[in-house]
């Protein structure tokens, strides 16, 4: 599933679970690194807006369907892909790390969330090491000299794999420098997923999630802050259907 923004392709490159995991583990067993993002509607209105952004994604190793209408569309394509969102990602990740023997780093969020995440992470997970929790302080700047402190502490703390937990599209610039300046370490983009874990965030019900209104349930909760940017996801929801829906007559799938 491909997707042009203001001239640049942007395409969700690894269509299943199976997929995912398989790339991981070649990575994480070569000790290679790679930079993971899961784009959705509101990546997608972030895109138009930000060439620092759309340049953050091209940087980005893989790229999964992290929202409902992005699997719409890519069935509307005929390129259809599995929904992975990046919170869902986590443990199956720290799984692979953990029968790779790669340590694992935690970055973004607070410090309290991170040492909770950890302690979760190590009891779920067998054999897991979280070698490193970095909670940046605010005004923290993704691609700056603070960054690169960063990476400093992640080279030395032995870690295959970072959870980054930032926020789009701080946690995708993040990425993107990191592969640059710490090419051993897979930096995987999460979002509020270690929130969940620490318990400091409720994730949407199963029934919400089943029937694609986990976006509704989370609006409830936090009208004010939430309701500005779905609505803007909406807005370009009918014209993205109709461009994946052209996609699909322009280039038949076999």
């Amino acid at each position: 599933m491909d997707f042009s923004i203001a001239g640049e392709r942007i395409s969700v490159n690894v269509p299943t679970w199976a997929a995912l995991q398989a790339r991981v583990a070649e990575r994480l067993a070569q000790r290679q690194g790679f930079a993971l993002a899961t784009i959705n509607l509101d990546h997608l209105v972030k895109l138009r807006a930000s060439q620092v952004f759309r340049r953050a994604y091209a940087a980005q190793d893989f790229v999964v369907a992290d929202g409902n209408p992005i699997v719409w569309m890519s069935r509307l394509a005929g390129r259809p892909v599995e929904l992975i969102p990046g919170s869902d990602a986590i443990l199956p990740l720290a799984r692979l790390a953990a029968k790779h023997g790669v340590g694992v780093a935690l970055v973004g969020s607070t410090e309290p969330v991170l040492a909770a995440a950890k302690s979760y992470l190590e009891r779920e997970v067998r054999d897991l090491e979280v070698t490193l929790i970095i909670a940046p302080p605010m005004g923290f700047e993704p691609a700056g000299e603070a960054a690169d402190a960063i990476f400093a502490r992640l080279t030395s703390s032995g870690a295959g794999l970072c959870f980054v937990a930032l926020g789009a599209p701080k946690q995708e610039i993040f990425a993107a420098a990191g592969r640059r300046k710490a090419p051993q370490i897979g930096f995987a983009c999460i979002g509020a997923g270690l929130d969940f874990f620490a318990g400091t965030q409720r994730r949407a019900p199963g029934w919400a999630r089943r029937f694609a209104v986990e976006w509704l349930w989370r609006a409830s909760y936090s009208p004010r802050r939430l309701l500005p940017r779905y609505a803007k996801c909406l807005a370009i929801l009918p014209g993205q259907m109709l461009r994946a829906m052209m996609m699909r007559f322009r280039s038949p799938q076999h």
